[in-house]
């Protein structure tokens, strides 16, 4: 722990749910366990008040709608940096980074905060981007981001990068978790035809991205090979794009699988339908940069057949690599699920992506920057 307790102020645009989101709570929690004042300033949302709950404090400021009214946030953001004093500012999203930066620029120099930045996906590469490689250090949450930042902005210094993988609690996510029989009873209630028969699980909004026709595909090679399961589809499709869900409806029906692959929707029980599947399934088309569910499916010793590219494939590495398949060969995917399904194999415990892994390397890039000289790329 540094000398002093430190005041860290992350930003983004609002706090409804979702990965960086979550990374926010859980980072702030941490920074109050340790003793340091965590401040988050976002538009609020449903998770402010676990936020709050756990001892950080909630700022609320419009600092993530794309508008011209939105460049005024930059005024009350300098006002507050210059009244909290904060050691650190954390950026984790382009339009609040440009907002917190421009409000930095623009305080004395000898009283300007230490500046981090995460760089949690791929975004379209250009000028608004670049912002993210603003900070003295950029965290980012897997080797193919770090690869991805320095091909697209060959400027950026590499040595101020540091990989900082998402990480899950393994207090909570551990081999051998099982729902309580209440839980049970009430999905089964809901979803009758998932009893008694091997799940296969494919967790993810429904996009063209996540590789949901080659799920269905893995589905039809299954059933065509006399082997007993039943998919999971575990998302909800964007209010705009519901069409594609009537597509893979479609699909579905072309295959004659009606009755052997089910949509849940949303689900907020994500872990316990995790849980009481044989296998869960990545098959992002493009590569993902890092993907929590299945960290948290491999955490509690579930196997994982996932397209070998992307940060799943960096886990798969490391806990499982069995489960690696070539992107696009659902016929891999198939015979490894039939094999996995045979001989229930072992997932190597998790110790490297963890919820306490991330956070301790988190302060400890923030108290690393604070015992350097500052070294602001602007």
């Amino acid at each position: 722990m540094t000398a002093k307790p430190l005041t860290v102020i992350q930003l983004l645009p609002a706090l409804n749910g979702g990965g960086v989101e979550r990374g926010t709570l859980e980072i702030g929690k941490y920074l109050v366990q340790q003793g340091h004042r965590s401040i988050v300033i976002s538009a609020g949302g449903r998770m402010v008040e676990q936020l709050i709950k756990e001892g950080s404090e909630h700022i609320e400021a419009d600092i993530g709608a794309k508008k011209l009214s939105t460049l005024r946030q930059i005024f009350r953001l300098r006002k507050l940096f210059f009244e909290l004093r904060p050691d650190i500012l954390h950026f984790r999203s382009r339009l609040p980074a440009w907002l917190g930066y421009l409000a930095w620029l623009s305080l004395p120099t000898a009283s300007r905060p230490r500046l981090i930045t995460t760089f949690h996906g791929q975004h379209s590469v250009n000028r608004y981007s670049q912002i993210m490689t603003c900070g003295e250090r950029v965290i980012t949450v897997s080797e193919m981001m770090k690869e991805y930042i320095l091909r697209s902005y060959p400027t950026v210094d590499a040595s101020k990068i540091r990989v900082i993988h998402r990480g899950v609690d393994t207090r909570d996510y551990y081999p051998g978790y099982r729902p309580d029989e209440r839980w049970l009873e009430q999905w089964f209630e809901q979803f009758p035809q998932t009893k008694d028969i091997a799940l296969l699980t494919l967790p993810g909004r429904l996009t063209r991205r996540k590789g949901i026709e080659d799920f269905i595909k893995i589905m039809a090679n299954l059933r065509q090979s006399g082997v007993a399961v039943h998919g999971l589809i575990v998302g909800e499709a964007h209010p705009k794009q519901t069409h594609y869900q009537q597509e893979l409806a479609n699909l579905i029906n072309t295959h004659g699988l009606e009755k052997d692959i089910t949509f849940t929707g949303h689900r907020a029980d994500l872990q316990n339908i995790l849980a009481v599947s044989r296998v869960v399934l990545s098959l992002s088309k493009i590569p993902e940069s890092f993907g929590r569910t299945a960290t948290e499916a491999l955490s509690m010793g579930i196997p994982v057949v996932g397209y070998a590219h992307g940060g799943i494939e960096e886990q798969l590495n490391e806990l499982f690599p069995q489960g690696k398949v070539a992107v696009g060969n659902v016929d891999m995917a198939s015979t490894k699920i039939t094999e996995f399904l045979l001989s229930q194999p072992t997932v190597k415990a998790n110790q490297c992506f963890t919820l306490d892994n991330m956070c301790a390397k988190t302060l400890s890039v923030y108290e690393d920057v604070m015992q350097s000289s500052h070294n602001i790329l602007g």
